[in-house]
């Protein structure tokens, strides 16, 4: 086998080793998927002459039929075009406040890693005071802040999409830590290898250095970190919006469809079995999704597991 892989590029080893964990293989097609149908929502909404955001109190809690096939709500809209719109916030949230915290954890985590001394030193206590704080009562505290105290217009204040960048950005604020602390450990050990050393002898800025020479030996740590705090950050929204602090009608999510249908579940318990299976599949595919990642851009990693 290894006279096979010998001869291999790096990107068909990590494919082959990838291919191999085939829970994360499916949980790959399970988000694929997922993403797919919540991109097409209004398409589905558009095939079924449906508006998920009509209230018809005279169509409440109507059985799954041609029309409507997982029913409808409380309110008489489709559950199934509601959870495919609840679906994109869900997702958009989760990736995009995974990419943008995994953009200031390696920024913070190059610096401490390379330039070392006092300012490795102050970035790094203050992310180790950042881990410290209690994350869910943190965020609750950020989540009930009034925004009008702070001076935003009232143009602001009346957006639909408000409540969304509020949740990615308070996230953000708390989710660079795990990354930041990956990075720069490895650029501490990147900086005194030969390549590095070569490169500072011939004059090349600190700026160029990290970028060109450090960054890229890193993307498998942060790819597979990014990875795992997506599943996370979906949980969080949903925790958030189930407490009535997170995403705000009438933009649905995954979280606030199952705090609305909390006063129902003797009475509708699908409209909160739904979205919490869909939170579970989403956020365990994300995690598995993670591990085979690893496994596939770290050897080292699957060799452990293997115990050789």
């Amino acid at each position: 086998m290894n006279t096979q892989m010998a001869g291999r590029t790096p990107l068909a080893l990590t494919w082959q080793r990838f291919r191999e964990h085939r829970l994360a293989v499916v949980s790959a097609l399970v988000i694929g998927f997922l993403m797919f149908i919540a991109i097409s929502a209004p398409l589905v909404e558009a095939m079924l002459g449906v508006d998920g955001r009509s209230v018809d109190l005279f169509s409440r809690f109507l059985p799954a039929s041609s029309e409507h096939p997982l029913g409808t709500d409380e309110l008489g809209r489709d559950l199934l075009v509601r959870l495919l719109y609840g679906g994109q916030v869900s997702l958009f949230v989760g990736l995009t406040a995974a990419l943008i915290a995994a953009g200031v954890g390696t920024m913070i985590g190059l610096l401490a890693g390379y330039y070392g001394g006092r300012l490795d030193a102050v970035l790094m206590r203050f992310t180790d005071g950042v881990i410290a704080l209690p994350l869910l009562p943190l965020l609750i505290v950020l989540a009930a802040l009034d925004l009008s105290k702070i001076g935003l217009s009232d143009e602001i204040l009346g957006s639909e999409n408000l409540s969304l960048y509020r949740i990615i950005f308070i996230v953000v604020l708390a989710g660079w830590t795990t990354v930041a602390r990956l990075v720069r450990s490895s650029a501490l050990a990147l900086r005194e290898r030969d390549f590095i050393k070569a490169a500072e002898a011939q004059g090349a800025s600190a700026g160029r250095i990290m970028m060109v020479h450090i960054l890229p030996n890193l993307a498998s740590p942060i790819i597979v970190a990014a990875t795992l705090s997506a599943g996370n950050i979906i949980l969080l929204e949903s925790v958030l919006s189930f407490l009535g602090l997170g995403i705000q009608p009438p933009t649905p999510s995954w979280g606030n469809l199952l705090t609305n249908a909390q006063e129902l579940i003797w009475d509708a318990p699908t409209l909160a079995f739904y979205p919490g299976i869909l939170i579970f599949i989403t956020v365990i595919a994300f995690n598995f999704l993670g591990d085979g990642l690893q496994d596939a851009l770290d050897p080292r990693s699957l060799n452990h597991r293997r115990g050789n």
